[in-house]
């Protein structure tokens, strides 16, 4: 299936700014670009999540849950090479929907995934919170919950316009998001 939305080319400053800030110019950018305006504002909001206090291998281990529970293909392919540059082993990535279960996650790890999930079923308890909480200042929950929130939506987005990866580079991690998406 094609993107809802053409494809268009990213506005020159903006495409400078993706650049300068590391990313590429995926199509996700490119459809977005139909709003140059919300396109910096999602750009500034996602890099900064990226680059934010607590580690971003934890981080990118929420994201990929969330783009699992959402059933993002797109999301999985992104993140998951994210994810591995953070540290994050394929074997973690192909376990990561029984990290209940999993001795791959530590306790930490299992506490922001917990969380992570609270949000994307939007059912936080006070048990969850306070479990997170024991490991992470009001900084870090901050972080984390608005990490987890912020991609509860970007899902959403992906398959509501149906971005695919294709013309980008990443087929392998396609191939793994595929496999993923297979539960």
């Amino acid at each position: 299936m094609m993107s809802r939305l053409p494809l268009i080319e990213i506005p020159e400053p903006l495409d400078a700014h993706i650049k300068a800030l590391g990313g590429k110019p995926l199509n996700l950018y490119r459809a977005l670009s139909h709003n140059p305006r919300l396109l910096e504002s999602w750009i500034d909001f996602a890099y900064t999540l990226r680059d934010g206090k607590t580690p971003r291998r934890l981080r990118e281990l929420m994201i990929l849950r969330t783009a699992q529970m959402a059933h993002s293909a797109y999301e999985l392919a992104q993140h998951s090479i994210m994810a591995k540059k953070a540290g994050v082993t394929e074997n973690e990535i192909a376990e990561l929907e029984n990290w209940q279960q999993s001795t791959l996650f530590n306790d930490i790890e299992k506490a922001a995934l917990k969380l992570t999930e609270a949000i994307v079923n939007n059912h936080m308890t006070d048990d969850i919170y306070a479990n997170a909480a024991q490991y992470f200042s009001h900084v870090d929950m901050i972080e984390l919950l608005l990490t987890a929130s912020f991609y509860c939506m970007v899902p959403r987005f992906l398959n509501a316009i149906a971005i695919t990866t294709e013309g980008e580079s990443s087929l392998q991690y396609r191939k793994m998001a595929d496999n993923l998406l297979a539960f």
